[in-house]
């Protein structure tokens, strides 16, 4: 597939995924919306590629859904609204579960305004990054709207429930440093440095086995709604796995080696 409004680039095993929608703050178009997929498809199936990195072109991250997008839908026959929206929300779903479920470390590389879908694309993420120009905002509800792209389920496991509903609520503009006191943001680097400070981590939390990075992943991903017996479950069902992997394998054959040679 050729890309217009995305750019994806991979060097030395990591993935970087450019919005690339910079006149419109990188604002989510039906069209980047099928581009983004495709990437994000494309990533997960490339076993070469380690991690991720995703980030916006130009001043903004993401500003969120597209006004001009918005306007059609409303412009549509009364009868046809509610399906043609519950049909754009299994898309933005779709998306949202791709890069959350990624079996591969994904950080933000944030550099400008994250708001809406942009703030929730951000949490969707492992880890978020942010430049001193980041800001982020939950701004739904000042377009009438309730958060769709997860912010509703990755906000308050961040934040906690109160401040989320206060985020929410009154969709204010959280800078950067309130964001890192929050916990919204991981870590805050130089907008110079921005993009080679976040793809040098995802390098570094790659550099273990897949395997097991992947598995541990997915339990993680739902240690809030599960009982301890189902996370001791799953995990004994993902051990099973490691123990068949290359990567344990080698792993033990070059620890047992070593010992040897000190012997």
């Amino acid at each position: 597939m050729d890309y217009n409004l995305i750019e994806l680039q991979v060097s030395d095993g990591i993935a970087t995924l450019t919005l690339n929608r910079p006149d419109k703050r990188n604002a989510m178009s039906d069209g980047m919306r099928s581009e983004f997929i495709h990437a994000l498809e494309s990533v997960t199936a490339d076993k070469a590629i380690r991690a991720l990195v995703l980030t916006g072109a130009g001043k903004g991250f993401c500003a969120g859904g597209d006004i001009s997008g918005m306007q059609k839908r409303m412009n549509a026959p009364a009868g046809e609204v509610g399906f043609n929206g519950w049909h754009r929300q299994q898309r933005v779903h779709h998306t949202q579960s791709l890069l959350h479920t990624c079996p591969k470390p994904v950080i933000a590389a944030v550099n400008g305004a994250a708001s809406g879908l942009g703030a929730d694309t951000a949490l969707a993420c492992d880890f978020i990054m942010a430049s001193e120009w980041a800001s982020f905002a939950w701004s739904y509800v000042l377009r009438g709207i309730i958060p769709d792209g997860g912010g509703m389920y990755f906000l308050p496991r961040r934040v906690g429930l109160a401040k989320a509903k206060e985020l929410i609520f009154t969709g204010r503009q959280v800078k950067v440093d309130e964001a890192l006191a929050l916990g919204i943001v991981d870590r805050k680097t130089s907008a110079d440095t921005l993009l080679a400070d976040a793809q040098a981590w995802a390098a570094e939390l790659s550099q273990a086995s897949s395997t097991a990075i992947a598995l541990t992943k997915t339990i993680l991903n739902q240690s809030f709604e599960l009982t301890s017996h189902d996370v001791f479950a799953q995990g004994s069902q993902a051990q099973g796995i490691c123990y068949t992997s290359s990567e344990h394998r080698a792993s033990v054959e070059a620890f047992l080696a070593k010992a040897a040679s000190k012997e």
